[in-house]
């Protein structure tokens, strides 16, 4: 998990399923030891279920958040197990955000 927003007393802690830095080293790095600045990121988002409403929230939002890290650009990814034909064209409406579905 990536943290985007560490915990104070006036909000809560935010974490990220997955940041993928595409064009940065094949390897798995704890979330201190990465700086987004500048670079194309890939936020996701996964759920061992069908795409739902707070899946989407939180692929929506997590975009917005990792924002604040300055990456050069930000796709979002809701990965889940089933899709949802009504909600997904909602969130791909959405600017970098996109839904992938892998059958477990």
């Amino acid at each position: 998990e990536f943290q985007v927003v560490k915990r104070t007393p006036t909000r809560g802690q935010r974490l990220l399923d997955a940041v993928i830095i595409p064009d940065g080293p094949n390897e798995i790095r704890h979330w201190s030891e990465v700086d987004i600045s500048g670079k194309d990121v890939i936020v996701v988002q996964t759920k061992a279920s069908r795409l739902g409403m707070y899946l989407m929230g939180q692929t929506l939002f997590s975009a917005e958040l990792i924002k604040a890290l300055s990456p050069r650009s930000v796709r979002s990814v809701a990965l889940c197990s089933r899709d949802d034909d009504v909600l997904r064209p909602l969130l791909e409406a959405y600017d970098g955000c996109e839904v992938k579905v892998i059958q477990v």
